[in-house]
């Protein structure tokens, strides 16, 4: 059984969807530089875990689709035990996190990372990530885009939905 007070790493898996594209063509297409367009996930208790319009997902760290991540950020230590956050993330994949909650500008895998790092750590993650979609959306081309953009549904494949009834399917 588990100490109550061992800690467990916590870090942030930070993906450019846009491989790069963002940084090049940003300026030209929005009128300003975008470093990447962000995709999030939390690494706690050896496993990476992530939101997206399939709901709350799991797979080994690095293990989607998207391999390795571009980079990675240090949230520190959580006192949270592997039982207890997977309990939480059963709540959240019933309540808000819901595949069909799913909305690529104001609830999405970042949202998601967001809420599980302050849950953990107290720490929100980076504001560079979670106020991309205003800055986007704050541009002409972002908004005559959006109609589009909302439809749009990201999944990273290669990982396991998480469900309830056996920790990670």
């Amino acid at each position: 059984m588990e100490e109550p007070l061992a800690l467990h790493p916590v870090k942030l898996y930070v993906y450019d969807l846009s491989k790069g594209m963002a940084r090049r063509l940003s300026p030209l297409m929005l009128g300003k530089q975008l470093d990447g367009i962000w995709h999030t996930s939390i690494i706690v208790h050896k496993d990476e875990f992530f939101y997206g319009s399939g709901g709350i997902s799991s797979c080994a760290p690095g293990g989607t689709l998207l391999g390795p991540p571009d980079t990675v950020v240090d949230l520190g230590n959580t006192e949270v035990t592997e039982e207890i956050f997977l309990e939480y993330l059963s709540s959240l994949g019933e309540s808000m996190f819901r595949g069909e909650s799913y909305n690529l500008f104001e609830h999405n895998c970042n949202t998601f990372s967001n809420e599980v790092a302050q849950f953990l750590t107290g720490k929100k993650i980076p504001s560079y990530i979670t106020d991309l979609p205003a800055e986007v959306l704050a541009t002409p081309f972002g908004q005559a885009l959006r109609p589009l953009l909302d439809s749009i549904q990201i999944q990273p494949p290669g990982g396991n939905t998480f469900s309830r009834h056996n920790g990670q399917s």
